[in-house]
């Protein structure tokens, strides 16, 4: 009786996971791919090629392991480098085949021992208690019933019960996408059978809240963020909590240490900077008068950006002095969406460089508003004819399409940086702790839990980028040798696993064979 009880239910969810991953498989790449995309809806277009490799109180983002529980590691989870998708039918054919040998389960849950049971136990009858209360008795009709001779559908609680019961054998990374797919699902359906999906999902993150540390692996602290970004989207309020958490940004110097740690430890903003001096060095290699228009020199809320363009004017001055360079600094304490051309303060007879690192993701575009700011700054700086103008972005799709699409690229993307983070610094580093959670993890909780306005990390793959700056009337520059070769270089300190590739002009950086950010220059 109970083998066949596990078959049931192991056929229940692979066909709960074989739905959900052909509405996600289309925008998932299980191999480095540079995507095309013609258009917001067109269908994306890839190229693959090799990397070249080198020698309230849940939303304190300050979750810390349950004693009563050892740290979930799961060395088996399959990562962005599996050969085999940890989205692909076949993934969950061999996953659900396993589910009928509990106790060879390669995903073993620290939640298998008599008090997960019991757990789960009481999880259960609270849900058919809530059914029962809510929706009545013709909630028992299940997939294989027959009404009038009719085979009927199974009911949101049946297939949530389904997934719940499952839920012990499942690895963090199924939790997280089974519970995400829950939370999607409660924002299309009707009131009561949303009470069950909602009540199904907290569930899950009881589950999950289990299994997550902010000093455990890439997947567990990462599973940490996402899960309190799961919380406050259920609630309705992540708008709310982003805000808060952004009141509780750090100072200057601290932001800037955080920052700094990052850069040294991972080579993401490096890239960013690198490349781009290495393009505007060469673009204005002639010229004797030089105005660059950097839109991302100063991170952070209003007045703790003004403080931090002071000092980064006055370090620059520094260094203009110390090679003795006439130089001027003229910050701009205001968001993108601010900038007005009287802003730039741009001077005739100047040659002017425009740097975008790491910022016009968070300009809102069509979808979020007819004003467009997005495509309404790159108008701007090309009425002003720039003589370069240099791009560094994610490699992420989490702007337009379905929550849980954004939801699965935000765990596909993140998942890799939080295992090249993983190789240079120790997991119980306090610093690092810092710097994940002020750098990195409270844009996974806007990814996840904000919406319209509020949602102000909205990555675009760089087919996309090159559309719309062909629509603003720029021209790609061709990147010079020197580019590649100075990130190359710069990757020799950091771990084999970091790949650069070169492809339709722009310069890619990845971690394994999951692409992280692309250069690219234009005029």
């Amino acid at each position: 009786m109970q083998e066949s009880q596990e078959s049931q239910t192991s056929s229940s969810v692979h066909s709960f996971y074989h739905q959900t991953m052909q509405q996600i498989e289309p925008y998932h790449l299980s191999t480095f791919e540079v995507s095309n995309d013609d258009s917001t809806h067109s269908r994306r277009q890839a190229t693959e090629f090799p990397f070249q490799t080198y020698a309230e109180q849940f939303f304190t983002l300050e979750s810390t392991p349950v004693s009563d529980y050892a740290v979930y590691n799961s060395p088996s989870t399959p990562g962005v480098s599996s050969n085999m998708s940890p989205f692909s039918p076949q993934y969950f054919q061999s996953y659900a085949s396993d589910l009928h040998h509990a106790s060879d389960n390669p995903y073993g849950s620290p939640m298998s021992g008599s008090s997960g049971v019991d757990d789960e136990n009481k999880l259960m009858h609270a849900l058919w208690v809530l059914r029962n209360e809510l929706l009545g008795p013709e909630c028992d009709i299940d997939s294989n019933d027959s009404l009038n001779g009719i085979v009927t559908q199974a009911s949101p609680f049946t297939r949530y019960n389904r997934i719940l019961e499952m839920a012990p054998h499942m690895d963090l990374k199924q939790l997280l996408l089974a519970c995400a797919k829950i939370v999607s699902e409660a924002d299309t359906i009707s009131l009561s059978e949303r009470r069950v999906a909602v009540s199904a999902a907290e569930a899950l993150m009881d589950i999950i809240e289990k299994r997550v540390s902010i000093s455990g692996g890439p997947i567990e602290r990462l599973g940490a963020y996402m899960l309190e970004g799961l919380r406050a989207r259920i609630l309705s309020s992540g708008s709310i909590i982003y805000k808060k958490l952004k009141c509780k940004e750090p100072t200057s110097s601290e932001l800037m240490s955080y920052m700094h740690m990052l850069s040294q430890i991972c080579p993401y903003y490096k890239f960013a900077y690198m490349s781009a001096n290495v393009v505007i060095g060469e673009a204005m290699e002639n010229e004797n008068r030089i105005h660059i228009i950097d839109f991302q020199i100063a991170q952070g809320s209003h007045s703790c950006t003004r403080r931090r363009l002071q000092i980064v004017g006055q370090r620059l001055a520094q260094v203009a002095e110390s090679c003795g360079v006439p130089f001027e600094f003229h910050g701009a304490a205001i968001s993108g969406c601010e900038v007005q051309l009287e802003n730039l303060q741009v001077r005739h007879g100047e040659a002017l460089a425009v740097n975008f690192p790491y910022i016009l993701h968070h300009m809102p575009d069509e979808s979020v508003s007819t004003t467009n700011h997005r495509d309404r700054l790159l108008r701007m700086v090309k009425s002003l004819s720039p003589k370069i103008v240099t791009l560094v972005e994610q490699e992420s799709n989490t702007n337009t399409g379905t929550f849980f699409q954004r939801f699965c690229e935000t765990l596909d993307y993140y998942t890799a940086m939080f295992e090249s983070i993983d190789t240079s610094c120790p997991r119980d580093d306090k610093q690092r702790i810092n710097a994940e959670e002020h750098c990195v993890a409270r844009d996974v909780v806007n990814i996840i839990a904000c919406e319209g306005n509020d949602r102000e990390e909205r990555h675009e793959l760089f087919g996309k980028w090159r559309l719309r700056f062909t629509m603003a009337g720029f021209s790609p520059v061709p990147l010079s040798s020197s580019v590649s070769y100075t990130i190359r270089d710069m990757l020799k300190e950091h771990s084999p696993d970091y790949r650069v590739a070169e492809s339709s002009g722009a310069l890619y950086l990845g971690w394994k064979n999951r692409a992280l950010a692309t250069s690219s220059a234009w005029r």
